[in-house]
């Protein structure tokens, strides 16, 4: 009391200088820490701003592909020869003969061995399976003439799309002058164009860029997520309920407790080594399996449930429980039928979080060995296969230019799924959540 009478003149209205400097200085103090508040969210965004405007300028071109117009004939003798109409027989056809027929009727001036195979390498070399699968479909196309798009090489794909430069010397890209003069040829015909690259969202992982696709991967994370919920909810939420209402408070639930927040930052890779170590090795579980890579997950995902869990029951207010009790509900119809109704919108927020950090984890799936090559889309969780964050990481690891864009894509992809999980968990939030 004393320094503030010193500080002002209780006999004016006006304040002393001294109290003016000093209020000057804290009102410069709280500007400039509003300033570096300010500094730090535009340097945050800024950060994602050009993360994200990497990813999409990358991943953007990768939805598109590269095709080339050709007359196609569909000769009996190739595909079926004995005319039995048999789709055995009709599937094994030889109709990568038959893509390099209408390439070479394109350009009957290319003759000699190395020259065809030059011109032959300007297509993919699944354009049997797409021959094929057309047949398969349709197989009335047998014996006639058709204009098909044949899927291009990724090189080419890569040329076109601007990502292979034409003005560097031919031992310096993957495309030689004479294929550049032959695409350059098509396209003043109108015979090389991009279209929506479907297969990209309907196949599985490929060595061919041109040919890879996220389908299998997508079904792999999504056994993959369904085995981790079903683990870790109904676990996550009654080890929730019991350490909240009905474990006693002694030194062994404190143990507990202690240990599941320590478990919440253990590295994921840990969780990766313990599924290994006892899922693969000592039950012998079948490796590459989303069951396996669900187990690990639900492990790593089971103590931000149960945290979530248990603050979302903490947040019922006291007097709800007594209300309870007083009318002569037992402590088992006050948690059912009470407490856990108006936690549960916290408990769905917990999980639905959980379940996204466990979506984008690459770590432990590598223990387990879900970063095989996996072609075939799974069946089942049994079956083996890759999850979408493994199989990022697999193109990434590709020395092809074109697994460049696939990975950018993918990573497009998947934090699509991870905004559109945390989207869904604020919604429910706002739109259940009760304040007291």
């Amino acid at each position: 009391m004393a320094d503030i009478a010193r500080d002002m003149d209780i006999s004016s209205p006006g304040r002393s200088e001294s109290y003016e400097l000093r209020l000057k200085r804290r009102n410069a103090t709280e500007r400039r820490f509003r300033m570096y508040g300010v500094i730090a969210i535009t340097l945050a965004i800024s950060a994602l701003a050009v993360l994200l405007i990497t990813i999409v300028s990358k991943g953007s071109s990768a939805f598109t592909q590269a095709h080339i117009l050709a007359e196609v004939f569909f000769d009996p003798a190739e595909i079926d020869p004995d005319g039995t109409g048999d789709m055995k027989v009709i599937a094994k056809g030889n109709y990568a003969l038959l893509a390099k027929r209408s390439l070479y009727d394109l350009f009957p001036e290319v003759e000699g061995r190395r020259d065809k195979r030059a011109l032959t390498r300007i297509m993919s070399s699944g354009t049997d399976l797409q021959l094929r699968d057309m047949v398969l479909d349709d197989p009335s196309l047998i014996g006639t003439t058709q204009p098909v798009w044949l899927l291009a090489s990724d090189d080419v794909d890569m040329l076109w799309k601007g990502h292979i430069s034409r003005d560097v010397p031919e031992s310096d890209r993957p495309i030689s002058d004479q294929q550049v003069a032959w695409l350059d040829q098509l396209a003043e015909q109108g015979q090389v164009d991009r279209f929506f690259s479907t297969r990209f969202f309907s196949s599985g992982d490929s060595r061919e860029p041109e040919l890879a696709g996220i389908w299998g991967a997508v079904v792999g994370s999504f056994w993959t997520m369904m085995v981790c919920l079903l683990l870790t909810v109904p676990v996550g939420v009654m080890s929730a309920i019991y350490l909240e209402e009905f474990a006693p408070k002694n030194r062994w639930t404190d143990l507990v407790e202690v240990n599941i927040n320590n478990l919440a930052a253990v590295p994921s890779i840990v969780f990766g080594l313990l599924g290994l170590a006892v899922f693969l090795n000592f039950f012998g579980f079948p490796r590459s399996a989303p069951l396996v890579g669900g187990m690990v997950l639900a492990l790593m995902t089971l103590p931000t449930i149960i945290i979530a869990g248990r603050a979302a029951i903490k947040a019922v207010p006291p007097s709800i429980r007594e209300a309870a009790l007083g009318v002569g509900a037992s402590k088992m119809q006050v948690v059912l039928h009470h407490v856990l109704p108006l936690a549960m919108p916290g408990m769905m927020t917990g999980t639905i979080i959980g379940m996204a950090q466990a979506l984008g984890e690459t770590a432990p799936l590598l223990m387990i060995g879900m970063v095989a090559f996996i072609v075939d889309i799974p069946g089942g969780p049994l079956d083996a296969a890759t999850a979408l964050p493994v199989q990022i990481y697999i193109w990434a690891d590709s020395p092809e230019r074109a697994f460049v864009e696939k990975t950018s894509a993918a990573i497009m992809i998947l934090l699509g799924f991870l905004i559109t999980m945390n989207a869904v968990a604020v919604f429910l939030r706002k739109r259940f959540e009760r304040r007291w």
